[in-house]
């Protein structure tokens, strides 16, 4: 489990393909007491570490995870956030996640103010109906606020400590972000759903 309050940003030094399976060693800001068959939030994404060389730690990525979100864009040099596994005892300062991203969405747009940094989400129809202005969300791993939802679109405002702690400030219109919903929302959009379906209540 994760919480979203990204730790840092780590390089991608490899990246190679061997029959379904992706092999991507990243360089990570912190490997104190990491060890194999770890946990890793990276973009958001929980991957497991195969191998640590000092602080160079391979992930082997299927298919599948790299179709369904932004890391097969991914190339060597890239930076990308990191976040170490939720263990016990640890604050929680976001909200809590599982790793398993939704869906992907696109920055539709991008604007600075001062030191702060707004930026609008096209999201795609799956997540939609799970977006709640003030609602919680995890936008490559970071735990965010939803603020206005409009024409499918979502704000997000993102203040100088985010900005400088992960890789949102280098993003641009156009890019593709990865998408976790809170599963609270997630369980009480889908328990309202079934209870007006099993009412005969059509949406």
């Amino acid at each position: 489990m994760f919480t979203g309050i990204v730790q840092g940003v780590g390089e991608v030094i490899t990246k190679t393909s061997h029959n379904t399976v992706t092999s991507m060693t990243i360089k990570l800001p912190n490997v104190k007491s990491l060890a194999i068959g770890a946990s890793v939030s990276i973009n958001g994404v929980c991957l497991t570490v195969v191998s640590l060389d000092s602080n160079i730690v391979q992930f082997d990525i299927i298919d599948e995870t790299l179709k369904r979100t932004n890391l097969g864009d991914i190339s060597v040099g890239d930076f990308v956030n990191i976040e170490r596994s939720l263990k016990f005892g640890d604050e929680v300062g976001g909200h809590v996640l599982s790793g398993h991203i939704f869906d992907t969405g696109i920055i539709n747009s991008k604007a600075k103010k001062g030191d702060q940094m707004s930026l609008s989400i096209l999201a795609p129809p799956s997540i939609q109906k799970y977006l709640t202005e003030k609602g919680y969300i995890a936008i490559d791993g970071i735990s965010l606020t939803v603020g206005e939802i409009k024409d499918g679109c979502f704000d997000l405002h993102i203040i100088p400590e985010t900005m400088r702690l992960t890789i949102l400030d280098s993003k641009e219109v156009g890019d593709i972000v990865n998408i976790e919903i809170d599963s609270n929302t997630q369980l009480i959009v889908e328990t309202i759903e079934r209870l007006l379906e099993e009412r005969g209540v059509t949406k």
